[in-house]
This record gives structure tokens, C-alpha cells and sequence, in this order.
């Protein structure tokens, strides 16, 4: 069976530029597809400036044409936090079994999507103005377990801390998908 790719969804504005950057370059050398999606197709910009080109938009991604979704982080990640189709595409892909990823910030999206309920999982250890508490908080809110690790693995959930923690990710995603 032909190799599908990964999803990789990003903020239109504000990601963080290496936990794209790195995750993609990691990905190529392996031969794995990529395909970027935003909130909407084209134009998207890192917090960095990094400039991407969403191909799709988040309504596209759907888990039957991909292997697994990958979540960047950042700044931007509140935007993508309050899509309905950001919260459709985590529980997508976690009812199909496939690998579900998110970097930084971004482990709160599956949280609030309810994919992590009962599962371990780590994020950027920060404060999250929209629920008022730190990150850890935000996951053990939506009843994941805070590990604090750089990668936690809970058997088709990879999330990681943020950029130092990129390659190891990108890794455990690959691992997955062979």
C-alpha cells in the first residue's frame, strides 16, 4: 500500500518555526510525505517569520488520505484550539487508530478534543490564558495525565515540550508509521 504522508497542521500565523522546520526536514529524509494544513489554504507565517504554504485547509484533512496528524505548536495555537474542524481532525484520527501527534503548546488541542482523556501526555509547561492556568493543568482539565517528559508516548498519542524536543518527536512519529 502506497505511503499516504502526514497532515501537518499549523496556525496561519505565529507557529513555531522549528517545530515545523525540523519535524519536515526529518520527515523528507525519510522519504515520508508532508502535506501542510492551516485554517485556510496559502500564506501562513511562523513566529519567527518562517513562510509556509498551507496546501489545504483544515476542513480537507481528512484521516482516511493520511497515515497520521502532526500538530505544531506556538504562539498561533489558540487559533487552531478554537476550531470545531482542528477538534474533528484530532478525534478523526484517534478513532482510526492512527498516530496522533502535537508539539509545544498544541498537546491542549487534542486535550480539549477529548482524544487524551485517560492518557499520558506532555506540553510546554506555560500559562494558558484562555482556561487561566498553566498547560500541565489545561491537559490533567480535559483528564490526561501531565508527564512532563520532553516526548511522552500512550500508545498512538506522541506529544512533546517544544522545539529541543522536535527530532526526538519527529522519530517517534516515524517509528509508527513503519
Amino acid at each position: 500500500m502506497a505511503e499516504k504522508g502526514i497532515a501537518i497542521v499549523i496556525p496561519p500565523e505565529g507557529f513555531r518555526d522549528e517545530e515545523f522546520t525540523i519535524p519536515c526536514a526529518h520527515f523528507a529524509s525519510k522519504g515520508i510525505k508532508t502535506t501542510v494544513a492551516s485554517m485556510r489554504r496559502g500564506a501562513c507565517r511562523g513566529s519567527a517569520g518562517t513562510p509556509v504554504d498551507a496546501s489545504i485547509s483544515l476542513a480537507e484533512v481528512k484521516a482516511e488520505d493520511f497515515d497520521a496528524v502532526f500538530f505544531v505548536g506556538g504562539p498561533g495555537t489558540p487559533v487552531v484550539r478554537a476550531s470545531n474542524e482542528s477538534m474533528r481532525i484530532a478525534r478523526e484520527f484517534a478513532a482510526a487508530g492512527k498516530p496522533v501527534s502535537a508539539i509545544c503548546w498544541a498537546p491542549t488541542i487534542l486535550a480539549k478534543a477529548g482524544v487524551l482523556e485517560g492518557r499520558k501526555a506532555t506540553v510546554w509547561l506555560g500559562h494558558d490564558p484562555e482556561y487561566g492556568m498553566d498547560t500541565g493543568k489545561v491537559l490533567g482539565k480535559f483528564g490526561a495525565s501531565y508527564t512532563g517528559e520532553a516526548v511522552t508516548v500512550d500508545g498512538a498519542f506522541i506529544t512533546a515540550d517544544g522545539p529541543r524536543s522536535a527530532k526526538m518527536l519527529s522519530e517517534e512519529v516515524e517509528k509508527r508509521l513503519s
